[in-house]
């Protein structure tokens, strides 16, 4: 029953993903998506999209990372991308949070889930740079469904965007290609800044 408990409690934490905030709308631009609609959304975008990775995947652990990836925030919280002091410390939250998350389930599993974020982390497997992919992927496809809606509100440069995804076309170079056609569209129209 031990192992069982450790397990609910993790499971129980994680709902709080539903509750962290991120700054990408729903691509009807009606409100804010949340941290498990975002994992949801790269899962299902890594199931579907798989055929463009660079190299042969193994799509279901490519799934996991993509599930795995920002179980963090529920006590690092979601660090905007284009929030230059957020980012200073982000690291070091995140890594106390996987510290502490991970420890809460039985020894074998938190070392199992803990080595599949630091292989998102460090990105360095086919599918680690393909679910990072993903992951700079899907709220640039929202974004722009919603026209531009963050990117206005937050006054996003387009090389803030571009160096964000410089390291996109690692996992896929097709799909990279795509998404610097949207890029370029939205910076035609003034979505995002010169």
């Amino acid at each position: 029953m031990e192992r069982l408990e450790k397990q609910m409690d993790f499971l129980l934490r994680l709902d709080r993903m539903k509750q962290v905030v991120r700054q990408t709308y729903l691509a009807d631009g009606s409100r804010k998506e949340n941290d498990a609609e975002h994992s949801w959304h790269m899962a299902v975008m890594t199931a579907v999209l798989a055929e463009y990775a660079n190299e042969p995947i193994d799509v279901g652990h490519t799934i996991l990372l993509t599930l795995v990836h920002d179980i963090i925030e529920v006590e690092a919280g979601d660090t905007y991308a284009y929030d230059a002091a957020g980012n200073a410390t982000k690291r070091e939250r995140e890594v106390r949070a996987a510290e502490h998350l991970y420890g809460l389930l039985p020894e074998d599993q938190g070392a199992y889930y803990r080595a599949l974020w630091d292989e998102f982390e460090a990105m360095e497997t086919p599918e680690a740079k393909f679910a990072n992919a993903m992951d700079k992927m899907q709220p640039v496809i929202l974004t722009d469904a919603a026209d531009g809606k963050s990117w206005k509100e937050h006054g996003v440069h387009i090389a803030q965007v571009m160096g964000r995804n410089a390291r996109t076309h690692e996992g896929s170079e097709e799909l990279w290609t795509y998404e610097e056609e949207l890029l370029r569209k939205n910076r035609e129209k003034g979505n995002l800044l010169p």
